[in-house]
């Protein structure tokens, strides 16, 4: 009798092993799906909610805004806007840059800002136009834009989707595990 008690007594350690190993790889397959929703909100969600997102590439904005932060626009009229609101709008030569500067004037009638940089010595060469004019930088998250560029680039991309495929591979090999310990049964 004790032979048959000890035998049953290491059936039933063999099953809360593989139970464990079990909820182990989904709880990792989890995770790692979890952690990158929790790394793409942030870039996503607030589109949702109109904002524009921007990562700074350079530090015409320092200290307030460094380089590497990631900036939230809001659309809002330009004749709203006052002295020291921080605007992203389109550069003057190039409509693919953006440029995030401070208000030092909002001319209305003429319909044009005229901006400066805050490490910047001196006023923007030229007034930007309202037809330029994105929107008011309403947060910024400093450090935050170098992982949305990561997450953003062919690379990071790739790097996502192998952690999709990861967490998938671990969630079937975790059922598979399961089904045989049912099957045994």
């Amino acid at each position: 009798m004790s032979r048959q008690k000890e035998e049953a007594r290491q059936h039933t350690e063999r099953k809360k092993g593989r139970s464990f190993l079990t909820a182990g790889i989904r709880f990792t397959g989890t995770l790692l799906l979890v952690a990158l929703v929790a790394v793409c909100l942030p870039l996503t969600v607030p589109r949702f909610f109109g904002y524009h997102i921007y990562s700074v590439i350079s530090g015409s904005m320092e200290p307030a805004i460094p380089t590497g932060s990631l900036v939230y626009i809001k659309t809002m009229e330009p004749v709203d806007m006052q002295k020291d609101d921080v605007i992203a709008f389109y550069g003057a030569r190039d409509q693919a840059s953006i440029i995030t500067h401070r208000v030092v004037e909002n001319r209305v009638v003429m319909g044009e800002f005229i901006t400066k940089g805050d490490a910047n010595q001196t006023e923007d060469m030229n007034p930007v136009p309202y037809e330029n004019y994105i929107g008011k930088v309403v947060r910024s998250v400093p450090k935050a834009g170098r992982i949305a560029e990561l997450f953003t680039s062919s690379k990071g991309k790739a790097a996502a989707g192998v952690v999709i495929l990861t967490a998938v591979f671990l969630q079937v090999l975790a059922a598979l595990l399961e089904g045989k310990r049912h099957d045994r049964r």
